[in-house]
């Protein structure tokens, strides 16, 4: 199973736009030694032709234009995409469907919740039923305590289980202030032929018991990397609310990530979707050193992890 991290970013990328915070400020000066990153998404295969790409960020054309795989030349429109899975109905998780459009129709897997915020809050399915007749919504069913697992018939060799995870639906979904089973969910990634797998959950607010199973038994886990701290939007003075509010799980701090992850000794851990004021994107930083410390790795654009 190949993983490629095509973004490794939370929403907004880094340097952010319009963002002067000290890590934003440090890049553009060339006093902060960190790499650029584009918003949230990866892509696995089982091959080299045909990938599963999960979650379309608003910046897809360039993830795509700078891995080749995506285009494999085989007729005269192609695309290496098989298939989109999205995790949630967040906009910098979905908007790049917009972006997709000259390749519909293609399947979009997700929850009936993230389908219902795509039609009606966010109606980019409706929106796209102009180009070729659309998305084709592909249902992933999530209860809590049933195995919720699927295979996508493009990339034999994969199957996927989907995890419910308490978060809040986006400001735009008709339920923002009423959190429903299929809001958000993690992912466990297997490889049939070698028995590999993969947890993949950039969005965590708690870690909840039903996820512990799924992380014990996975080799890597590319797990939620956003915040530093609880309180670092308000520190940097670019937000108003804590990670928790945002469904976020700090790294630092008693029960945070790092705390979690220290508990678990056999899979590779990974953290992606780092948020433009984290300390982590600063690779001289003291936090960075603290996590190889622990031997915590962090995502960059372009990561490449075979399983």
């Amino acid at each position: 199973m190949k993983i490629h991290v095509l973004g490794s970013a939370a929403g907004g990328g880094f340097p952010q736009w319009n963002c002067n915070c000290n890590n934003c400020r440090g890049y553009r000066e060339g006093t902060v030694n960190a790499k650029a990153r584009t918003q949230s998404s990866i892509a696995i295969s089982h091959g080299d032709s045909d990938w599963i790409l999960f979650n379309a960020s608003p910046d897809i054309r360039a993830q795509l234009a700078g891995f080749a795989p995506m285009q494999p030349a085989r007729q005269i429109r192609d695309t290496g995409i098989a298939s989109v899975v999205l995790m949630d109905s967040q906009i910098d998780h979905c908007t790049g469907l917009l972006m997709l459009r000259e390749g519909c129709p293609f399947d979009v897997w997700c929850t009936p919740m993230v389908h219902e915020d795509l039609c009606t809050g966010f109606p980019i399915f409706n929106m796209l039923t102009h180009w070729n007749g659309g998305l084709n919504w592909r249902p992933i069913e999530v209860a809590e305590g049933a195995e919720n697992r699927f295979a996508i018939e493009k990339v034999p060799g994969i199957t996927l289980t989907a995890i419910p995870l308490r978060s809040s639906a986006p400001p735009y979904s008709p339920h923002r202030n009423d959190p429903h089973i299929g809001d958000n969910i993690g992912i466990y990634v297997v490889d049939e032929t070698r028995g590999t797998s993969l947890f993949y959950a950039p969005g965590l607010g708690d870690i909840e018991p039903h996820l512990r199973p799924y992380m014990e038994k996975a080799d890597c886990l590319l797990v939620d990397g956003t915040l530093w701290r609880d309180d670092e939007m308000m520190t940097a003075g670019v937000g108003t609310k804590t990670g928790q509010e945002m469904g976020h799980l700090a790294q630092s701090g008693p029960g945070g990530m790092i705390d979690y992850l220290d508990t678990l000794s056999g899979p590779r851990k990974v953290l992606i979707h780092i948020n433009n004021t984290n300390p982590i994107l600063d690779e001289d930083s003291a936090e960075r050193a603290e996590l190889a410390e622990h031997g915590i790795e962090v995502a960059w654009d372009g990561m490449s992890i075979e399983l």
